[in-house]
């Protein structure tokens, strides 16, 4: 008897029941005879053949005894079979998910390529749906709201209103997905207190200079250091969490980011690890607007700022009012001059428009960079 093999069709699946039909045919026996031969009731051997009743280890091995073939044809096909029935009611699931892609950035996601590119009509929204249960590692869309939406976070709230969950959630999972991929050293506060003394070193190079080197630092104590692109409505700044007790992240996303946004930012991320639980996720958004912020983000925004312009140079600062004077004063402190301009700009001792061109534009273009494969999100 030769082997048989079925692929899964989408509409139907076939029971190892029809197998034993076409050989009770071939032998031109009845049900009745099958069941006497194979010492079970005739409505057992119906069940068998209808694929109401399974085929366990001692049925397969009668099989194999009174049909031909081996125990473990008979238990294959019976495999196949019950995965065939899970794909239909997975089908159906499937279906009745299909509104929760109006919760997810499900084009921007496919223009990432995060998902597989498909039409997004009727006929492709089930994988679609199938799609974002994998890219999220969730079995359901529930599971998706248990684990993602109902992740404890410490916002610095800006633009609430328009901050959408389903972009952030993807955001996040990017992140998530990067630093799967990177085995690093247990968190270490010492060396990590080091690495952020030696990142603020690096604050006057380019971006393409600096970013290798600060995931390096970082790496080496526990940190993972990440770059996802931002997704349209999440409005994400940066954040700081961990992922489990001995590997912390600092993900962030460039989000209109010129360099004095940029170091801040990463320092006010670097806080919280150093500072606060280990339990929170803080997920800040892009500054602009009133702020409702927590005593922790105010302790991080304080500590930022106070580590990059300590605060026994604030005498100095409204002093500041020429592109000379800022130069001086930033290579005094060892960072770059467009620390300084934000600085004066956000105390408001300097118009916003002034001295703008010491800005260096971090963009997309930072996150093509090829050192380390691992830290950038193509």
């Amino acid at each position: 008897m030769t082997e048989i093999t079925r692929t899964f069709n989408s509409d139907w699946a076939s029971p190892p029941g029809d197998t034993i039909a076409d050989l009770l045919e071939e032998r031109d026996w009845t049900q009745v005879q099958l069941a006497e031969r194979l010492g079970y009731t005739t409505k057992h051997v119906s069940q068998l053949i209808n694929g109401k009743a399974s085929i366990g280890e001692e049925t397969a091995l009668k099989l194999e005894r009174v049909l031909g073939s081996t125990a473990q044809f008979w238990l294959n096909l019976e495999a196949i079979y019950r995965a065939q029935l899970a794909r239909l009611e997975e089908q159906k699931l499937l279906q009745a998910w299909v509104p929760w892609l109006d919760k997810l950035p499900v084009k921007e996601l496919m223009e990432q390529g995060m998902i597989p590119k498909r039409r997004q009509d009727a006929k492709n929204k089930p994988a679609i749906v199938r799609d974002l249960l994998q890219f999220f590692g969730v079995a359901s869309p529930e599971d998706w709201e248990e684990v993602y939406v109902g992740m404890r976070c410490a916002f610095r709230r800006t633009r609430a209103a328009q901050s959408d969950v389903g972009a952030i959630t993807a955001w996040i999972r990017q992140g998530e997905i990067l630093a799967e991929r990177m085995d690093c050293p247990k968190y270490s506060k010492p060396r990590f207190e080091k690495a952020v003394h030696k990142i603020r070193t690096l604050t006057v190079l380019d971006p393409q200079e600096c970013m290798p080197l600060m995931q390096q630092l970082c790496w080496e104590a526990g940190v993972v250091f990440v770059l996802v692109p931002t997704i349209p409505k999440a409005h994400v700044s940066g954040m700081a969490r961990w992922l489990n007790p001995h590997k912390a992240m600092i993900q962030l996303s460039l989000y209109g980011k010129t360099n004095d946004r940029f170091w801040f930012t990463f320092f006010h991320e670097a806080a919280h690890i150093l500072l606060h639980d280990k339990k929170s996720i803080f997920l800040d958004e892009f500054e602009g607007g009133e702020k409702l912020e927590s005593e922790q983000e105010s302790e991080a925004d304080r500590w930022a700022r106070e580590f990059l312009i300590p605060s026994e140079y604030d005498a100095d600062l409204p002093k500041l009012k020429s592109q000379e004077s800022v130069s001086e004063f930033a290579e005094l402190l060892g960072i770059h001059p467009a620390v300084i301009v934000g600085r004066l700009q956000h105390d408001q001792l300097i118009p916003r428009s002034w001295m703008n061109e010491f800005k260096v534009k971090f963009d997309a273009g930072v996150l093509k960079l090829g050192a380390n494969p691992y830290i950038y999100l193509h």
